[in-house]
């Protein structure tokens, strides 16, 4: 299941240390939903108890950077998740609410604020949508 983010990270000179790929493998279990990194600290000092928080963070950047996971700041702190499309790096989400659950939207709405920013250079940008999941609709 990390065998992708492998070979990214062999494709930019990383080593694969038992490190890293434990911190892999624990990231590949959040793929549908968003972990704070505070979470992935603690995981990783547990297994790893001379590890400082910025080794855990400053992996972290290079995976973000790398494509490898997808960042998200909340009010609570700052969270990651597994990428769900090594295929397709630049997509969107939809994100349940109430369980946290994360859903893959394959189109990108960015031609509808083109046509509307004239003459404007858009350098990036990040589109979600909330609500709440099959699931949990049922619930309510």
């Amino acid at each position: 299941m990390i065998n992708e983010a492998i070979r990214v990270l062999q494709s930019h000179h990383y080593r694969i240390t038992k490190q890293r790929r434990s911190l892999l493998e624990y990231l590949c279990g959040f793929k549908e939903q968003y972990v704070s990194i505070t979470q992935v600290t603690e995981h990783m000092k547990q297994l790893y108890p001379g590890m400082s928080y910025n080794t855990v963070y400053r992996n972290l950047k290079d995976f973000s950077e790398l494509g490898i996971i997808e960042t998200k700041n909340k009010p609570s702190g700052a969270c990651v998740k597994y990428q769900c499309d090594f295929d397709r790096l630049h997509h969107h989400h939809f994100i349940c609410q109430n369980c946290g659950r994360v859903r893959e939207v394959k189109m990108c709405p960015l031609t509808i604020f083109q046509d509307q920013l004239e003459g404007c250079v858009i350098e990036g940008h990040r589109f979600e949508l909330y609500g709440l999941c099959p699931t949990c609709a049922k619930l309510q």
